[in-house]
């Protein structure tokens, strides 16, 4: 009994130390609610052995900055924290980055404003005490985590998920970042505002400013995800137009093959009966290459290039080369769900790419390019070639990467600079450039 009693005084007399001394072990169950929470609502892939390395470093750090830090200091260095911990981990995008601070702060801080209120009334202690009486620190966490840990159970249940697609254009992302940017000031407006005046506000306003605070949230969240809903919504039905015209384009070259069908027959069949062999070479050689353009187009097909963004951009470019007589052969054995580098630095390097292929191949009388995509999975590496006939062999494959350089006219000579400056940011990616045979060749290697 002497012990019982013992640790009833110790947990309801007021002592700070003693009470972050007691509540410590709840930082890794705060960290474990975190990262369910943002692998869970913003459907990130990781895997347990990531995720326990994840909760013990932010547990860590949250215990040095509990103990050595003043309020609030610590709480922002802890946030600032996580964003380094998700950015690393995650390799999270800005939007997908700041939704990961957003939507645990969100949550905690609603939860927070829902059971503070009703948790001093009922023990008619002022907020103080839940830092200074090891007691009420101790009940408050419990309903806090266990309310947390319901809604985790909840969104999975429901299977609420935050559907963020990443290649949508620049304005809609930042209309996006405004939105979480006016969204963060006014929660925490509103929580500093509840804070400081909770003893006066009545629990009436309280539950009113939680519901509206609360259904503001969801709508927000629920509008992001329409508007980017929209937005590839909107690239699909341009992918779904080129892919329209790819169709056209192919239906006429098929139509002119079943007409012309017979002259061809009877035109190989006279090479045949005046055992014009040179002549067959030379006509063959022409028909093959009319069979190539077709089957290149054929390869153009959004079901085979599964990016809507990528699709449009090599059809673009396909246009533009045709338009300047300029051949494309394409060899494609990919898939871009399985890339391994951001899709919007991928897409800038592969559009200077191409279209520095193009230019350089128009001057030539080869008039040809060839494209190549491929998965070395024996080597862990993804590659994509260009290669595009060229006339200059002298040319320094080193410089054309300073800024400033080009040997043509009325050109700034940022292309290949922009693209040396990307890959600078991406560890697991380089751009092999070598000259073979009147060949300029690009190879973009990505380590996985």
């Amino acid at each position: 009994m002497e012990i019982l009693r013992t640790i009833w005084i110790t947990l309801t007399s007021e002592n700070e130390f003693l009470t972050k001394i007691i509540t410590a072990p709840t930082i890794f169950i705060e960290a474990w609610i975190i990262i369910t929470l943002i692998t869970l609502v913003l459907k990130i892939d990781t895997s347990k052995k990531e995720k326990n390395f994840y909760i013990i470093i932010l547990s860590f750090s949250s215990l040095i900055t509990e103990f050595f830090i003043p309020t609030p200091y610590n709480v922002i260095i802890n946030y600032l924290i996580m964003i380094i911990l998700n950015r690393v981990f995650f390799k999270l995008k800005i939007v997908k980055l700041i939704l990961s601070i957003i939507i645990p702060y969100s949550i905690f801080a609603l939860i927070g404003l829902l059971i503070l209120k009703p948790l001093l009334i009922i023990f008619k202690i002022d907020p103080n005490a839940l830092n200074l009486l090891p007691i009420y620190r101790l009940i408050y966490q419990t309903m806090f985590y266990a309310i947390s840990f319901l809604l985790i159970l909840l969104f999975n249940s429901l299977n609420i998920r935050f559907i963020f697609y990443e290649n949508i254009n620049k304005k809609s992302r930042t209309i996006i970042l405004l939105n979480l940017g006016f969204g963060i000031f006014t929660l925490s407006t509103q929580l500093i505002i509840s804070f400081l005046y909770i003893k006066i506000l009545s629990p009436v306003i309280n539950i009113l400013s939680f519901i509206s605070l609360l259904g503001y949230f969801l709508i927000s969240f629920y509008s992001l995800t329409r508007v980017t809903k929209l937005q590839v919504v909107t690239q699909n039905l341009e992918s779904a137009e080129n892919y329209n015209q790819t169709l056209t384009y192919l239906y006429d070259n098929v139509k002119a093959f079943q007409h012309d069908f017979n002259n061809m027959v009877f035109i190989i069949d006279g090479y045949i009966e005046s055992n014009d062999i040179e002549g067959l070479k030379l006509y063959h050689k022409n028909l093959l290459s009319d069979c190539e353009k077709v089957n290149n187009t054929a390869l153009l097909n959004p079901k085979l290039i599964n990016n809507s963004g990528i699709y449009n951009l090599l059809m673009a470019k396909y246009k533009k080369a045709s338009e300047n007589n300029v051949e494309i052969h394409l060899e494609y054995f990919f898939d871009l769900e399985k890339l391994k580098m951001p899709i919007y630095e991928f897409a800038r390097i592969l559009g200077i790419l191409l279209d520095n292929a193009i230019e350089a191949a128009q001057e030539t009388n080869e008039r040809k390019v060839n494209i190549q995509f491929r998965d070395s999975q024996m080597n862990n590496t993804q590659i994509i070639t260009i290669e595009n006939s060229f006339n200059n062999n002298s040319i320094d494959t080193k410089k054309i990467f300073e800024k400033g350089f080009s040997e043509k006219e009325n050109h700034t000579g940022v292309g290949l600079w922009e693209v040396n400056q990307i890959l600078k940011r991406i560890s697991n990616a380089n751009l092999i450039t070598s000259i073979n045979k009147n060949y300029f060749k690009q190879s973009l290697e990505i380590y996985y």
